[in-house]
């Protein structure tokens, strides 16, 4: 697949809109998932309130978009996304100790409500979404907390989310941002602000390495956490002219993911054959040895900033 193919994808049909701001249109599909459509003078976007889960973001100086969502993506109830940005929490990976929960924790396959959107001074627009407290989440987690995510769409694309402790006894969570970003090829992109950094590489069953340069790929599996990482990094791409930056905070743990040729083929929604090629998982994450406490009547708060310089 070459560096000018722009998958398409299923995006569902929407059958009722409705106007929330001035530059952001809620639709729903035939199903009743809902989602809200931005398009202000900066950038456009999309936003399933399903798992408050960004399936897009592209600025308008831009000829591609900056995230890469599968053309097989499933647009159903209870099931995530493939592609974008889903929001695993409150555990990252399986739950530790009942594997019947949602792998990446529930919040990305759970309804979320708007509770505010504006425009900020530069023009970007801004959307604050709550998780909605529903029967299955209660069941997932028994304990009181509040979880909110504000996204911010323009130039830049923001996204940080809050978790407060309403129990009267610390509680522990896992978290990621699992965005999927758009790439050309796997093999044109070197990703920097590794270096130094410890990582368990998941592929050899968690083995612990020091990472002593960028990162490279060669079209097989790759996925590797790093450990006690809070810089930022930087996703270089030759066939897209293009560096895509990620800064972060209140996270240290990033992940690199790809799932490479071989294990692709097991993952019925990740695409036509080689559209992986076109992706990979750049994670802003708190996992493993950097799981977060947070103390009663305490908020945590996780962000991360994706940005593009052109080459």
């Amino acid at each position: 697949m070459d560096a000018e193919t722009t998958v398409k994808t299923n995006l569902p049909v929407t059958h009722k809109r409705l106007k929330l701001h001035a530059h952001v249109l809620q639709t729903q599909d035939e199903d009743g998932l809902q989602y809200l459509e931005i398009d202000n003078p900066l950038a456009t976007g999309r936003v399933a309130l399903q798992g408050a889960h960004v399936i897009g973001w592209q600025p308008k100086f831009l000829t591609q978009p900056v995230l890469w969502l599968s053309s097989n993506a499933r647009f159903v109830k209870a099931r995530s996304i493939r592609g974008g940005i889903p929001i695993c929490w409150p555990w990252f990976g399986a739950h530790p100790t009942d594997s019947s929960y949602c792998p990446h924790g529930f919040a990305r396959v759970i309804p979320w409500r708007v509770a505010d959107i504006d425009a900020t001074p530069t023009g970007a627009t801004r959307i604050i979404l709550e998780m909605m407290d529903t029967p299955e989440a209660k069941r997932q987690l028994s304990y009181p907390y509040a979880l909110s995510v504000t996204i911010t769409i323009g130039r830049r694309l923001r996204i940080e989310m809050s978790t407060t402790n309403k129990a009267d006894h610390p509680f522990v969570i896992g978290e990621a941002f699992h965005t999927y970003l758009n790439i050309s090829d796997i093999e044109n992109i070197k990703i920097k602000g590794m270096q130094d950094c410890v990582y368990a590489d998941k592929i050899l069953k968690y083995e612990r390495h020091v990472e002593h340069g960028s990162l490279t790929f060669d079209g097989g599996e790759f996925d590797r956490v790093y450990i006690n990482h809070s810089i930022d990094c930087a996703i270089h791409d030759t066939g897209f002219n293009r560096i895509i930056h990620v800064s972060k905070s209140g996270s240290d743990t990033t992940v690199v993911w790809s799932p490479g040729a071989e294990k692709v083929t097991q993952m019925s929604d990740m695409g036509e054959p080689d559209e992986w090629r076109k992706s990979v998982c750049v994670e802003t994450t708190n996992a493993l040895d950097n799981m977060v406490v947070i103390n009663p009547g305490r908020t945590h708060v996780i962000s991360a900033e994706y940005s593009i310089e052109t080459l």
